[in-house]
């Protein structure tokens, strides 16, 4: 059986032509100075061919942070009432985790995301 379709050079330049990187066209506007790409609104001033298109949104300025030791008094803890209070089954149930685990090899014999089963 012959090749139906021939795979040359030529065709692989032709279709990799295609594939050059343009240089981006940047234009400087002429009223700010600022950078811009053609046909665009400049987001800086928000004008657009010597119109106001939008009003820029205003970066709201914060006070700087002071590196090192904070001189705040800082907020007491939070106690956990609950958390002194022993179980009446504690015990048990540590043993049964220690022992189950000796008897089965370590793991539940059902296991999340692997069916049911014994």
């Amino acid at each position: 059986m012959s090749i139906r379709m021939r795979h040359t050079r030529g065709h692989t330049g032709n279709r990799r032509s295609h594939h050059a990187l343009h240089e981006v066209n940047i234009v400087k506007d002429k009223e700010s100075g600022n950078l811009r790409l053609p046909h665009h609104v400049d987001e800086m001033t928000g004008m657009y061919r010597g119109k106001q298109i939008f009003t820029p949104k205003t970066k709201s300025k914060h006070a700087p942070k002071v590196k090192g030791p904070s001189t705040e008094q800082p907020a007491p803890k939070h106690v956990h009432e609950h958390a002194q209070e022993i179980h009446a089954n504690a015990e048990a149930k540590s043993l049964k985790g220690i022992l189950g685990k000796v008897a089965t090899g370590g793991r539940p014999k059902a296991r999340s995301g692997f069916g049911g089963g014994s």
